[in-house]
Order: C-alpha cells, then sequence, then structure tokens
C-alpha cells in the first residue's frame, strides 16, 4: 500500500545568523516544543480515539511522557540537545512513524565531541568491540564482550544512554544502529559522555579498562561507524553479477535514489533476473520513510515478476480509520491540490485523485457529524489472474534493521511470491499509524511528523517487522562484505 498518494511541500530551509542561534534559550524552545508536539499529537493523532492494544502505550505516554521530558529541559543547552529531548518524547510513544527532526544540519550518524576510540557493535544480544582506533593504547581488543560501565551492569548503562536519546532500545534495529554510540560523547548532557572505566570479558577472562578520551576526528568516527553498522555506499540502486547470479541492490527507497535509471537497468537486464540461476534483492539500508517508498518497492517487484503475476498476491488493504480534525482533513485538502496541479499527475493517477476527492468528502461528512472517526475501504483483493510465474529460479531476499517502513510494506508482498527466502536480520518494525503530517514545531529548529490514520486491519500487526527463519539468519560480521556474500551463496 503506497504511504503516501504525493509528495509533501519541501522542507523550508533554517535560515537563522549565528549571532541570534547562540542567544537563544533552547531551554525554553524546548519547552515549547514539547507542548506544541504533545498538542498537536493529543489533538489530531489517531490513537488517541482508535481502541486497541495499538494505542495503549500512547495514551499512557502522551502526558507522562511530557513531564517526564519537561523535567530535563533545564538541562538543555545547545541545539542538539534540544533535538535530543525532543526525540526523547518521540521515541518514547514507541511508535516508529512519530518523530522529530531537527531542521538543521544536526549531529550525523557519524558524530561525536568525543570518545575513547572504541565503537561497539550490537551483535548476537551483546555489546562487541567493533573497532579501535589505530594507535591507541589501553585499549580492549575487537571482540571484546562490554560486561559493566562506571561499575552499572552494560544493559542498565545502554537503557540509560541510548534509549529514547538515540532510538528505541525496545527494538533489535535499534540496537543495532545505536550501538556505536555507546561509549561515545555524543554533545546530550542528559546522559554524560565518555564513561570512566568499562569491564570487558576478553576470552575467558574479565579485564576492566580505563575509557580515555580520544580527538573526536570525522574521518576516525565514520570508520568506526561503518565498521559496526551497515551503512549502504554512494550508490544505493544497481544491479551486479555476484558468483554468476545478479544481485539486485536496493539499499535506498528515498525518491532522489535514481530510479529512473534503475528501473531501466532492471528493464534491460530482465531475461537475466528471471533466469534459472536465482537472484538476490538487497534491501538492507532500505529505509522507507520517504514519500513514496512503498510504491517503489512495489514497482520494483511488478518489473521483476508482471503486475499480473503479483497483482493478487498483494496483501489486502483492509480498512483505514481516518480520525475526523480539521488539521488532518487540511493534509488531504493540499494533497488534492498538489495532484491536481500536476498536469502528468492527472494524466497518469485519476484513480488516486479520486480516491482523494472521496476521503476530502468524507473529513466534511464526519466533521458536519461530530464524529471522532470514520473507516474508508482500502483496495480490495484481486483473485489469482491465473498467470504464470515468469521467475525461475531462487530469489533471496536479504535485509537487516535499516530495512523500515516503506521496506516492510514491500516485504509484505514479496514474502507472499513463490520461491523467495527472506535472509539476513531482523527489520526495523512498524507502526499502523501510518502516512505521515509533517509540520513546523514553534522554535523552527524541529520539524514533527506522525502518522495521521490507522491502518487496523493491516494484517502484519502493529510494531512487528521481520525475522528471517532459523538457517536464513546471518551472524557474522554484518560491515564484513566478502562475508556476507560468500554466505548468500551458500542459501543457493
Amino acid at each position: 500500500m503506497q504511504r503516501l498518494l504525493t509528495a509533501s511541500a519541501a522542507v523550508l530551509a533554517l535560515a537563522l545568523a549565528a549571532g541570534n542561534a547562540s542567544a537563544q534559550n533552547f531551554s525554553d524552545l524546548a519547552r515549547q516544543d514539547l507542548q506544541a508536539t504533545h498538542d498537536a499529537l493529543k489533538a489530531n493523532h489517531p490513537a488517541a480515539v482508535v481502541p486497541g492494544a495499538a494505542s495503549e502505550t500512547f495514551r499512557s505516554w502522551i502526558d507522562a511522557g511530557l513531564q517526564d521530558a519537561l523535567s530535563k529541559a533545564g538541562q538543555v543547552n545547545s541545539g542538539e540537545s534540544h533535538a535530543y529531548l525532543l526525540r526523547y518524547y518521540a521515541n518514547g510513544f514507541r511508535d516508529s512513524n512519530i518523530a522529530t527532526k531537527p531542521t538543521f544540519e544536526g549531529a550525523s550518524p557519524f558524530f561525536a565531541t568525543g570518545w575513547p576510540g572504541v565503537a561497539t557493535a550490537w551483535r548476537n544480544g551483546e555489546y562487541v568491540v567493533s573497532y579501535v582506533q589505530p594507535g591507541v593504547r589501553g585499549a580492549p581488543p575487537v571482540g571484546a564482550v562490554v560486561k559493566t560501565c562506571n561499575l552499572q551492569p552494560i544493559a542498565d548503562f545502554a537503557k540509560a544512554k541510548l534509549d529514547g536519546f538515540e532510538g528505541d532500545l525496545t527494538t533489535e534495529a535499534a540496537r543495532v544502529r545505536t550501538a556505536p554510540y555507546l561509549l561515545w560523547n555524543r554533545n546530550n548532557p542528559m546522559v554524560g559522555g565518555v564513561p570512566s572505566t568499562c569491564e570487558f570479558q576478553v576470552g575467558r577472562r574479565a579485564r576492566e579498562y580505563k575509557m580515555s578520551p580520544q580527538p573526536a576526528t570525522a574521518a576516525n568516527l565514520e570508520a568506526a561507524y561503518r565498521a559496526s553498522v551497515f551503512t549502504p555506499g554512494a550508490t544505493k540502486l544497481s544491479i551486479e553479477q555476484v558468483d554468476g547470479r545478479p544481485w539486485v541492490h536496493v539499499n535506498s527507497l528515498e525518491d532522489n535514489a535514481g530510479w529512473d535509471a534503475f528501473f531501466a537497468q532492471v528493464e534491460s537486464q530482465i531475461a537475466t533476473l528471471r533466469g534459472a540461476q536465482g537472484l538476490v534483492i538487497d534491501l538492507r539500508g532500505a529505509e522507507g520513510g520517504s514519500v513514496n517508498a512503498t510504491s517503489r518497492g512495489y514497482g520494483l517487484a511488478n518489473r521483476i515478476w508482471t503486475p499480473e503475476f503479483t497483482v493478487s498476491r498483494q496483501p489486502e488493504a483492509g480498512q483505514i480509520t481516518y480520525r475526523a480534525t480539521a488539521a488532518n482533513r487540511q493534509w488531504f485538502a493540499d494533497t488534492l491540490n498538489r495532484m491536481q496541479s500536476d498536469p502528468r499527475f492527472v494524466q497518469e493517477s485519476a484513480p488516486v485523485i479520486e480516491q482523494t476527492q472521496a476521503i476530502v468528502a468524507a473529513f466534511d461528512a464526519a466533521l458536519a457529524a461530530g464524529q471522532p472517526t470514520f473507516v474508508m475501504p482500502g483496495r480490495p483483493s484481486v483473485a489469482d489472474t491465473g498467470a504464470a510465474n515468469p521467475v525461475q529460479g531462487k530469489v533471496v531476499v536479504l535485509v537487516d534493521g535499516g530495512c523500515t517502513n516503506g521496506c516492510l510494506d514491500t516485504l509484505d508482498l514479496l514474502t507472499r511470491l513463490p520461491n523467495v527466502q527472506l535472509a539476513g536480520s531482523a527489520t526495523d518494525v512498524d507502526s499502523i499509524f501510518i502516512e505521515p503530517t509533517v509540520q513546523r514545531l514553534p522554535s523552527n529548529y524541529s520539524d514533527l511528523s506522525y502518522g495521521h490514520k490507522a491502518w487496523t486491519t493491516r494484517q502484519r500487526g502493529n510494531n512487528q517487522g521481520y525475522v528471517p527463519a532459523q538457517g536464513l539468519t546471518y551472524t557474522g560480521n554484518p560491515t564484513d562484505e566478502a562475508a556476507v556474500r560468500a554466505w548468500v551463496g551458500t542459501l543457493f
């Protein structure tokens, strides 16, 4: 199911003079933005009025979480710490589609103000040393397992340091993604910086190491992160031959990844892709939060197979529950206006325009009647057309925790196709509250996004992703590409 009907307006560029920015009272700005986030979600998010287990965490956190976050606002002293506190509140909903994002160039994945020259990775349920900066003396060796830091059990230390601020540590994907930061100082005054000492299991021995802060150079931090978490390279869409079979790289579902050229490449090699030797569809790192992520994934499937073959195997859309508020209606009205203003969209997507017109009319009727919600039917299931499967060989779909949102929608289809095996490691999870509203918060330093409708009948449950079956789970180093490819080869 397509997550967005059309592209949202581009985020406005933030233009604040450096002197003005430094003069801001970041604590007050954080309090203002937290309250605005709370108010927008309480007024418009479907979980506030849609019953069921999927809404319980939202309801328990919306007010209590605000007070928790406000209690930390006095520690906010920079744009980065402002972003951390807003993220802490957003992540507390345990909803992958509630997020806050800085509108300025904030902390990149490779950012730190200090570190001990060591990075860790989350592997097989443990924090393991994955990188040691060359020349750092007295550091634990690569492969050592972290047991305690500052005398705290590492589970407690990691939760206090990372959970909420860096990600949702109730998910495997977030543990993997945030693990490099366990020992780093990321300029978050609410959690502290580099620990003073940590205990590591080195072979059969437990040894304590002093964590001496090292200069945090961009090159070393990037190398450390890339040694810990699979990170796609510059070319995210491509096809290459690996061990005599096509390897289709789809390491992004972003709109700007170069889809026209990639789809042309797929179409030009379709006979090879469908051959008896099989193929790999690599969805590692395929972050799927962009406006048309699901349609990109479905577009790939329809090209490799055919629309006639895939249509009857697409999961049912079921029913969609909309929260009837003026703000949610305005989102659809604005979307409809953009659609109708685009001649190409009008020509190619008339059914989508008709559907959106029906949704706006349903909003009007529900608001006039004072109804808190209304339900619209999704796309009905389609009977099997009898079309033959054009793909002759086995298809291995390779995933990891970077497969999010629209990537999971794509897996909802791919895993229903014959001779497809899902392999790799656990994906991220995905809320049933979908299709994001994006709004600028009062400070102008951050945007809030949240799903404004509830896919209550989705066959994959709320906050569920995909975990490869036993025998199809990769337990080696995910950043060792040669090892990953050799392992994938054994699956054929």
